[in-house]
């Protein structure tokens, strides 16, 4: 896992925690490319990937295990914050069915093509988070930084 010594880890995983957003109207987002990032994050953006759907990917090891795809059952430890580092939620060990729908689409997009062994940091837009809505206590439009680091991929059949 990718650490950093200004980051608190909070909450324990769950797939509810997996897409929680920051406040809308701030500079938090809804869109990366406008989001102030907290400098203890360590986010630059240029040095990142972005999708079609606007998932900025960052690959700070890529593993040499089997690779996560569609259909799949992942193993991810994980850690969240909001683009002003405020953490929302890790976890060691959280399993999800990839391309199931079970998480947040920028999530499940970002693990997709990832090995086991590999660790990653993503920037996910509100629109592949929880959009305008925002989830639980926290309001929408929000950019998510995650660290993942992917420690299994189970291929079908299971």
């Amino acid at each position: 896992m990718i650490k950093r010594s200004s980051r608190r880890t909070c909450g324990v995983a769950s797939a509810l925690t997996l897409a929680i957003a920051a406040c809308g109207g701030s500079p938090l987002g809804p869109d990366p490319t406008d989001a102030e990032f907290d400098a203890s994050l360590g986010i630059d953006l240029a040095a990142m990937t972005e999708t079609a759907s606007g998932l900025f990917v960052l690959d700070v090891v890529v593993g040499t295990g089997a690779i996560a795809a569609a259909g799949d059952t992942a193993t991810v430890a994980y850690e969240v914050w909001l683009a002003d580092a405020t953490p929302i939620d890790s976890g060691p060990g959280f399993k999800f069915l990839v391309g199931g729908g079970a998480v947040i689409a920028g999530f499940d997009e970002g693990v997709t093509g990832m090995r086991v062994g590999g660790e990653r940091t993503i920037v996910i837009p509100a629109s592949l988070g929880y959009g305008s809505d925002g989830f639980s206590t926290v309001p929408g439009d929000a950019v998510l930084v995650y660290d993942l680091s992917l420690t299994a991929v189970l291929k079908p059949p299971f």
